[in-house]
């Protein structure tokens, strides 16, 4: 989990889970946002709404060096997204932008997490904040629920 692209792999997990979440209840956000918003939720009550806006933005201006498609996108008051997932659903080149813009944002977030939190408190977190998903052992790749 230590590297860009184990963070990245991560977070394409998160989606993918949401994703999933999505075709079986109505879901009216992206993916990617609502991966985001869980994230705010459970580290704001975690580390505090300040806090979680500090690593957003931090993770944010990371990813736009990366996703030209973040460009638009701010981090306001109480660390929620700005201008994120504003795109017409019909046109696919968009979504993909869309989709891997959040994606690296989402892994620029989580590898700031283990940064600061380390790789223990972190899974932990994801953990608490989606109970019925599996990860890989991201220490040990032996592939056991995490």
């Amino acid at each position: 989990m230590t590297t860009a692209s184990g963070m990245r792999d991560l977070a394409h997990r998160l989606l993918t889970y949401e994703a999933g979440a999505g075709k079986t209840s109505e879901q009216v956000e992206s993916p990617p946002l609502c991966v985001y918003e869980k994230l705010r939720q459970s580290l704001s009550t975690f580390a505090g709404v300040a806090a979680f806006e500090s690593l957003a933005f931090r993770a944010l201006v990371q990813a736009k060096s990366e996703a030209p498609s973040l460009w638009a996108v701010q981090v306001v008051a109480g660390g929620y997204l700005k201008g994120f997932g504003e795109f017409d659903p019909q046109i696919n080149m968009e979504m993909d932008l869309a989709s891997d813009g959040g994606i690296i944002l989402i892994a620029r977030l989580l590898a700031l997490l283990l940064i600061f939190l380390g790789e223990d408190l972190t899974l932990s977190l994801l953990r608490n904040t989606w109970p019925d998903a599996t990860f890989d052992d991201c220490s040990s790749g032996n592939g056991r629920k995490a």
